[in-house]
């Protein structure tokens, strides 16, 4: 062979180390790291928009709440024998307790954004009362609605004490405790998801008024900015207004023109804007007083009703609670929040048997819901809200103005605002292990005996209220009857019993490591920033009340 002079020596290629597996489904995309709080927001708990903004947003929360105190007046006020004066009347006063108890919550109590308004709850005791009267004597059937009015103003009185104990006292705090993010998810899933009755078979009762709500606000407000990019900050805050007024506007038509002059009965109370008699029979300036009624009656049998739907507003507004904090870009409420937040709450119970309510309050749902629906979580505006409040619970006329919208209209909104609060819900589920069986289970088991349990009691329920649970005992019936009807407060002890006895494989599995710190005062800097008193009022409390 010959040997040319050019010897070309090859240093080998460096061997690089291969690149690390990638996980499974790495590749398809990034993954989501947790998040505390939702990046989307435009104003937050402590943040404002503008003045104008402010009104309106304000004014849109207060048509959104006022669906429920029509809805529960109209269907409570009849059957105790009192008629459109009277009915228009027990509205001022569900719209009056609502402004002070929401001013007093976003005050004093929880801190956050929430309207307070009218519970369900407070359905199946105060049905219990109505039936007991029903077959007795009265002069007239105004008297036999004040005399249950009455006694449902001292079963009120009574069983505000039970909120206020099980807050004050810090024994709601406590049980708080035993929470995990495993306990969270179904509670507020089914906070939102067990309103469904109020949804869409509530909505069907006029489809024709509905169905377009429904169709309108979706499309407005998610899709029209494609179309008008330009709009789509104006549509995103306001658009369930501007649907609320062409609908309302499109029923009212149909109502002059004589589309509903030969429907049933059910059609027209459910579509006609004439039908609820409220603009001719308010007053138009009265201001509710304590006492409105009488003197309060108090009946053990009644009472003890009434606490059952006591207990379960406190695991409704506890369940809603969180969601808030979430749609408002606030750390989870720590347990001394809660506590102040149920004490409170019985609080405004009292308050409302003093003032002669037909029923106590709660956290509002479907306000919760409307703050993400427009992304703007702002105290002010909440508490601005109450100010509509106030100002239609005395003007009678121009309040019965508004009440005069059709029911199907605000099941409409109702299917978007407890969806989103349903799904606000699942969100917590970041912070523990998705992947154990463990939490699948108790997961799967609190949400579905969430929703499973109260349906049976409700639909087993017969019109005038008697539910599946009947001993010689009506008031132990009533107890049991709404604290199972009532899918947060079965989701609460389904869920709180199996986390807590089960255990988990791993330490981190239930999320107690992210959770712990929100549940004390100091555990988390943020907590003072969100839940402080104003004004430095705390320094004047008395510590074991803090």
């Amino acid at each position: 062979m010959v040997e040319t002079g050019h010897n070309h020596h090859h240093t080998p290629p460096r061997q690089t180390a291969a690149p690390p597996p990638l996980p499974l489904g790495a590749a398809k995309g990034p993954t989501w790291t947790p998040a505390e709080q939702l990046h989307q927001l435009e104003y937050c708990i402590h943040s404002n928009p503008s003045w104008l903004e402010t009104f309106i947003l304000a004014f849109q929360h207060y048509i959104v709440m006022l669906g429920s105190i029509v809805l529960i007046a109209s269907t409570l006020v009849p059957r105790m024998g009192g008629d459109h004066g009277d009915k228009a009347r027990v509205i001022q006063t569900l719209l009056f307790m609502s402004a002070i108890n929401t001013l007093l919550q976003t005050f004093f109590g929880s801190r956050l954004p929430t309207v307070m308004n009218s519970s369900f709850a407070f359905m199946l005791p105060v049905s219990s009362i109505i039936n007991d009267y029903s077959d007795r004597n009265f002069k007239s059937e105004h008297e036999r609605f004040e005399v249950t009015m009455r006694t449902i103003q001292g079963s009120l009185i009574v069983s505000s004490f039970i909120n206020i104990f099980i807050g004050y006292s810090r024994a709601w705090g406590s049980c708080t405790k035993r929470f995990s993010p495993i306990v969270i998810v179904p509670v507020v899933c089914v906070v939102g998801l067990g309103l469904f009755a109020r949804g869409f078979p509530l909505l069907a009762n006029c489809v024709e008024l509905g169905l377009p709500m429904l169709i309108l606000l979706v499309i407005s407000q998610q899709y029209v900015r494609r179309v008008l990019p330009r709009a789509h900050a104006i549509l995103e805050r306001f658009a369930l207004l501007l649907c609320v007024g062409l609908v309302w506007s499109f029923a009212a038509i149909l109502t002059e023109v004589g589309a509903y002059n030969n429907v049933g009965e059910q059609t027209k109370r459910s579509c006609r804007t004439d039908h609820s008699y409220l603009i001719t029979s308010a007053p138009w300036i009265r201001i509710p007083y304590p006492f409105q009624w009488g003197a309060p009656i108090f009946r053990a049998s009644h009472v003890f009703g009434m606490m059952g739907a006591a207990i379960v507003t406190t695991a409704e507004t506890t369940g809603t609670l969180f969601a808030a904090a979430r749609l408002s870009g606030a750390t989870p409420p720590p347990a001394h929040v809660l506590s102040s937040s149920i004490g409170l709450q019985g609080i405004g119970m009292l308050l409302e048997g003093i003032f002669g309510a037909c029923v106590g309050t709660t956290v509002s749902v479907e306000n919760v819901g409307l703050l993400g629906l427009t992304h703007i979580g702002s105290r002010r505006v909440v508490q601005i809200s109450t100010a509509f409040m106030f100002f239609f619970s005395i003007f009678g006329k121009f309040g019965a103005f508004f009440a005069s919208i059709p029911l199907p209209i605000f099941a409409a909104i109702y299917c978007v605002l407890f969806g989103i609060v349903a799904a606000v819900g699942i969100t917590f589920m970041q912070f523990a292990n998705n992947n154990s069986l463990r939490n699948i289970y108790v997961l799967g088991l609190s949400l579905f005996l969430g929703i499973s349990i109260p349906q049976y009691f409700i639909t087993t329920t017969t019109a005038d209220g008697v539910g599946p649970v009947r001993t010689d005992g009506i008031w132990f019936d009533d107890w049991l009857n709404t604290i199972f009807s009532s899918s947060p407060t079965v989701a609460i002890i389904v869920g709180t019993l199996l986390d807590n006895t089960l255990d988990a494989k791993y330490v981190d599995d239930r999320g107690l490591a992210w959770w712990k710190p929100f549940q004390k005062r100091n555990g988390d800097v943020r907590n003072e920033e969100f839940y402080s008193l104003p004004l430095r009022i705390r320094e004047y409390i008395p510590t074991r009340f803090l």
